[in-house]
């Protein structure tokens, strides 16, 4: 069956008659119809410059305009959009871009180190755009500014590519349960189905609505607040490019006036620990919370400070959005509500037999938004995608009364901010330190009940400061520990494996360090 994502989320505005409302507010405001024109013109310029069905453009930018086209332009030209996260080094940006295969990375001003960095390392790369003029050359791929990038489209072809509900629209990069980075794919289908699923019977988002996200746009959680929810129904969608902090968004709550807020726990704990008035969201009919469970005494001192109700659910980057959520009127704060209707979702026991209520277990979810599976990644594809059923790596326990409340992780990744933390990687990066000789990070929840990073190490003549510096220098700040803690020995087992629950139970009774009132630079991966 023909469908274009693009189709769905802008054209069909324009034709039902909503070409003049506004679309997006960013450094610009656009209409329906003139995103649309936007959009068109920006799927000329691919096809210029010799893009192909299913070839992969590769996003490193700001939420602002041009990231927005250039999403919904790939989705119109049949190519792959793949936005990644702001946050990586060049080392860990150059990973996934050779392995995308990417012909063109788009990036914008702020990012100009680690793209230049990072496409040293993956020589398909034929094309670098710059949003603000084109960056140095590199010794592989050509340089462009992102006018001139337009300019090369001009006249060309702009109609949407004959997509159909199975094509490639979407690559989003996640770790996941393993700890390697890996694509998973989505169809231009799993767009319509979030949107009438989540979008429609759980927010029941209409085109009056003003949507602002904390989460930004590289996330399936943020794409989905500021992408597809709101085009679906001709609302508006409020873009910040900035890094977000209680202030920055605050100011742009005043300006823009939504009317839903979508949120991670760690940020509605920083929006508690500012100074800021009581009637800050009284615009905001309902607010939503992603990434990580929110814990229920955060919960109800949001609804009692700024009296708007949060709705707690879990999602993922392979399910595209949420499946299991708290409903308007019906909040049970520690839970992370039903299941959205047109999911269905099961509680396992380790021999994959279901459980009854009140017994923990594995929780798979099943749905029409499910990723096809993982680019080159066949193994774990095979363990987390098991014919109509996804493996989430959450433990779960339904309640008595129905409601699904969520036990942690059955693996040892750490979700600090709503975003998934390698143990290993942390480790690897605190051993390559001279003065370190064993190390082992594992997540202890901060006094307001969101889980951080916390390192134990054996090490002499450093102090805790520069190690942390250490890692932040060598990886994404939100890996980084938010505290060190110095031991003689880590505990082991008889084979010299590290009990890494040992740890764990060690530190459970030291709270990690209180961070929500200087959340990280960007919040969110999962939803």
């Amino acid at each position: 069956m023909g469908f274009n994502a693009a189709d769905y989320l802008i054209t069909r505005n324009v034709e039902a008659g909503r070409g003049s409302t506004t679309a997006v507010r960013g450094s610009e405001e656009l209409s329906y119809a003139e995103l649309d024109q936007r959009v068109g013109e920006v799927a000329a310029a691919y096809r210029a410059l010799g893009l192909r069905r299913d070839d992969r453009v590769l996003m490193v930018m700001s939420d602002d305009i041009p990231m927005l086209t250039a999403i919904l332009g790939a989705f119109r030209a049949g190519v792959v959009a793949v936005p990644v996260s702001t946050m990586l080094t060049g080392g860990e940006l150059g990973t996934i871009l050779a392995d995308s295969g990417a012909r063109v990375i788009i990036s914008t001003p702020e990012f100009d180190d680690a793209v230049a960095t990072a496409i040293t390392a993956a020589p398909e790369v034929e094309v670098a755009i710059r949003v603000g003029g084109p960056a140095d050359p590199s010794a592989t791929a050509r340089a462009l500014g992102w006018d001139e990038f337009l300019a090369a489209g001009a006249g060309g072809d702009t109609a949407s590519a004959p997509t159909s509900d199975d094509s490639w629209a979407l690559w989003l990069y996640t770790s996941g349960t393993t700890g390697t980075p890996k694509a998973a794919m989505h169809r231009h289908a799993n767009i319509r189905h979030v949107c009438q699923t989540y979008g429609e019977r759980v927010l029941g988002i209409t085109e009056d609505d003003v949507c602002l996200s904390v989460a930004k746009m590289f996330f399936a959680y943020g794409i989905g607040n500021s992408v597809f929810f709101p085009f679906s129904v001709g609302a508006t969608s409020v873009l910040v490019p900035q890094r977000p902090t209680p202030d920055g968004i605050a100011d742009a709550v005043r300006t823009h006036q939504p009317t839903l807020f979508y949120g991670v726990p760690t940020f509605f704990a920083a929006l508690l620990a500012a100074d800021l008035p009581e009637d800050t969201f009284a615009s905001v009919r309902m607010g939503t919370s992603a990434g990580e469970p929110l814990p229920a005494p955060l919960q109800q001192r949001f609804k009692e400070r700024f009296g708007v109700d949060i709705l707690d659910g879990i999602g993922s980057t392979e399910a595209l959005h949420i499946f299991l959520s708290n409903q308007p009127g019906d909040i049970q704060p520690g839970t992370t509500g039903v299941a959205v209707p047109g999911y269905a979702v099961e509680i396992r026991d380790e021999a994959g037999n279901p459980v009854t209520a009140g017994t923990p277990g594995a929780l798979f979810v099943r749905g029409e938004s499910i990723a096809l599976g993982y680019w080159r990644r066949t193994d774990a594809s095979r363990q987390m995608f098991q014919g109509e059923w996804l493996s989430t790596g959450d433990t779960y326990v339904q309640t008595d009364d129905g409601y699904y409340q969520c036990l942690g992780r059955n693996s040892d990744m750490i979700k600090a901010g709503g975003i998934w933390v390698s143990p290993a990687e942390v480790e690897s990066r605190l051993l390559a330190h001279p003065s370190v000789e064993q190390a082992a990070v594992v997540g202890i929840e901060d006094s307001e009940g969101l889980v951080k990073p916390v390192a134990a190490v054996t090490a002499t003549g450093v102090t805790e400061q520069e190690l942390i510096d250490w890692c932040r220098d060598g990886m994404a700040h939100f890996k980084a520990p938010r505290a060190i803690h110095f031991v003689d020995d880590l505990p082991k087992t008889a084979t010299g494996k590290l009990q890494r629950f040992k740890v764990r139970e060690q530190f459970a009774e030291t709270p990690a360090p209180l961070t929500s009132s200087q959340p990280p630079a960007e919040v969110g991966e999962s939803a």
